[in-house]
């Protein structure tokens, strides 16, 4: 056996023992085994992301074998994985201390793997690059995961992870294994990156938002190990059950399409059939034994992949408008000439207590203010309209339009309330 197998064969079994230990040692329940999972699949695209930059930026290379993905190890990148992603989140050590326990490690462990690694003299600065870009996001999110805090953040670090792993680690390896180039998109003209891009905008759209509707109306993330806890009907999910599942094919097939992949073609109808037919009636499952008759009421009028033209509401909204601001009093006439379907539009004067902009609330709750509530409104409208509201929720793109909002006349004013209305 020479040194090359023994090295490889380490570099997967030792992290592989330090996990089944830790997992025999702390008996995990099953939303820390999920955290264990995801921290191991954003450490995983992360490493190879690290692995070829530091390949261009020469803080080392690996040597050429068999059974590597994207010229790293497989072995290798696996058990790199696990030692970033799962062994953290099952070994309750404080952050600062796992990640220098990590950096320790490779610090001992690099340098000795000669016949599978060759460092550059800079390769500390890929290492602390990797610590801090890489191991610290899967830490993070493996703990955040496992003990259901930092909501926001951690729906962010999932998007991230799966973004990674649809626009690049899919696409990447489907060209590596089968057809089509990236070059295809870097000869491009101008206008053309501009359209790939606005394209890729488009599609991601309802799958983003669904994300963040998670988050604000059912209090969870899309990953099966950290649900929503309420039902969500809203949003996106107002014209499609399945707009996460939806954006991420798309994005394959937009992929498939710059890069001339057939193979990328042949991952997305897998995807696709994947969610179909596997994760699909798993989750079915899952939403009936939690949420019963709401889901089933739901699915009754929601298609699967098939979007519905006007929304799906269960209780009527309230969107509050000022009738003394003429923008206002404009926006609100426009909106209800639109026919919204669930929404009632109601002066702002006539709301319990002082508004200085629109608001818009639900039944569950919920509640948005400006050119969010506004954006609200939209979305019970028809999918056109509900796609500009989507944009105007997007993060930047939000704070753009209310600049815009407040510069035309349409900004915080402070109005009187009338004792006794109001819903």
């Amino acid at each position: 056996m020479t040194a090359l197998t023994v090295a490889r064969y380490l570099a997967l079994l030792v992290p592989v023992a330090a996990v089944l230990a830790a997992a025999w040692h702390t008996r995990p329940d099953r939303r820390r085994r999920g955290a264990a999972l995801i921290g191991t699949v954003a450490a995983g695209v992360g490493i190879l992301a690290l692995n070829m930059v530091a390949g261009a930026a020469g803080w080392w290379r690996f040597a050429a074998v068999t059974g590597s993905a994207l010229g790293t190890p497989a072995d290798l990148w696996l058990g790199w994985a696990l030692l970033w992603g799962a062994l953290p989140a099952l070994v309750r050590v404080p952050v600062p201390l796992t990640l220098a326990a990590l950096g320790f490690l490779d610090l001992l462990i690099m340098p000795r793997l000669t016949a599978l690694v060759t460092l550059g003299e800079r390769w500390l600065v890929g290492e602390a690059i990797g610590l801090a870009a890489v191991a610290l996001p899967a830490i993070l999110l493996g703990r955040w995961v496992a003990d259901e805090r930092r909501l926001p953040a951690r729906a962010t670090l999932q998007l991230v992870t799966f973004a990674g792993l649809t626009l690049w680690l899919i696409p990447a390896v489907a060209i590596d294994l089968g057809d089509g180039s990236w070059s295809h998109l870097a000869g491009l003209p101008r206008w053309g990156v501009s359209l790939v891009v606005q394209a890729v905008a488009l599609v991601a759209l309802p799958g983003v938002l669904a994300v963040r509707e998670f988050v604000e109306r059912g209090g969870g993330t899309p990953y099966p190990w950290d649900p929503p806890r309420t039902l969500v009907t809203t949003g996106p999910y107002a014209y499609v059950a399945n707009p996460m599942q939806l954006s991420g094919v798309g994005l394959l097939l937009v992929a498939a399409a710059v890069t001339h992949s057939a193979t990328l073609v042949a991952a997305a109808a897998s995807t696709a059939l994947f969610a179909a037919f596997i994760a699909g009636p798993h989750e079915h499952r899952d939403l009936t034994r939690r949420h019963g008759a709401a889901w089933a009421g739901y699915r009754a009028h929601v298609r699967t992949w098939w979007p519905r033209w006007r929304p799906y509401v269960e209780e009527p909204a309230r969107l509050h408008l000022s009738v003394t601001c003429d923008m206002c009093d404009a926006t609100a006439g426009a909106v209800g000439a639109l026919g919204p379907r669930g929404l009632t539009i109601h002066p702002a004067e006539e709301y319990p207590r002082p508004l200085r902009r629109a608001r818009y609330e639900a039944p569950d709750g919920y509640a948005a203010d400006g050119v969010a509530a506004v954006a609200r409104g939209l979305e019970h409208v028809h999918l056109g309209w509900a796609a500009v509201g989507w944009a105007l929720r997007v993060p930047v793109l939000d704070r753009l339009a209310t600049l815009i909002a407040d510069g035309v006349g349409a900004g915080p004013r402070d109005l009187p309330a009338v004792r006794g209305s109001g819903p």
